[in-house]
């Protein structure tokens, strides 16, 4: 899992100091305890959910936020407890119901104020379930679509500004997936396979803390698929934007030991 930037932990308390009149951040204690039906007054309901928050039971807190919308539901509070809501979702790490009472929030409201800050958790609530490189990848895309979403939508907010940074770790960290089966393939001496996911790491993480390596592997690869002019290619970028790097000296080796006649294509 990822860990919570300093940086967004002070955006939420922003939010929710300022925009949404909720002071302080919640942890992660609190059990869904009573929530059952009982009638209470809009502004009651409310202030309950809100010290359940601010007491350290998000989850209690959640529950109560959806019983705001719920008991009330064309009350300018209900608007207000769905965001709330969504965010204690967040805080007790339920990223599920985050996803869904964020999306909820923005079908209904999809011009309030609030709205960047919805289109925010919901990135944040996949980009704190992305794992490491060794398990499926598919919430790190999810992450990443729901990154560039809030980006195109919302490119002037301090929440884009945090995007960019998170969405420049998940292209890492996709990158890094396809380092992982090329190296797999190559191993297993299927060459063709492993150029494959290189050349997509070289083509479309090019930015990324992998680039380096691809680049030799392509060297490699292509060395041992008997295409030296290729890896001559390979190792000539590398060479040119990694000149002090190990990879490039490793490719140099390669090319001077089995292809030093080769010309680049």
């Amino acid at each position: 899992m990822v860990s919570r930037s300093p940086l967004k932990l002070a955006l939420v308390a922003a939010v929710v100091g300022s925009s949404l009149l909720v002071t302080g951040c919640a942890g992660r204690g609190g059990k869904v305890k009573d929530t059952a039906y009982v009638a209470r007054d809009v502004e009651t309901l409310y202030l309950t959910a809100k010290d359940k928050l601010d007491t350290n039971q998000p989850k209690v807190a959640a529950a109560l936020f959806d019983e705001v919308e719920r008991q009330h539901p064309y009350s300018p509070w209900a608007r207000r407890a769905q965001i709330m809501g969504a965010f204690s979702y967040y805080v007790a790490r339920d990223y599920a119901k985050a996803i869904d009472s964020a999306q909820r929030f923005l079908s209904i409201h999809p011009g309030n104020r609030e709205a960047p800050y919805a289109y925010y958790l919901i990135a944040l609530s996949y980009y704190e379930q992305i794992s490491d490189v060794t398990r499926d990848q598919a919430v790190t895309d999810q992450a990443r679509t729901a990154l560039r979403e809030l980006i195109r939508r919302y490119p002037d907010t301090p929440y884009a500004t945090d995007a960019k940074l998170k969405l420049d770790l998940v292209q890492d960290h996709l990158a890094g997936k396809e380092m992982e089966i090329g190296r797999f393939y190559e191993r297993s001496g299927d060459w063709l396979a492993a150029s494959i996911r290189f050349k997509n790491v070289v083509d479309n993480y090019s930015t990324t803390s992998h680039a380096p390596e691809a680049l030799f592997r392509m060297t490699e690869t292509n060395l041992a698929l008997g295409i030296p002019d290729e890896a001559k290619k390979y190792a000539a970028v590398l060479g040119a934007n990694y000149p002090g790097s190990k990879w490039y000296q490793k490719a140099y080796n390669l090319m001077e030991k089995y292809a030093p006649n080769a010309k680049a294509s």
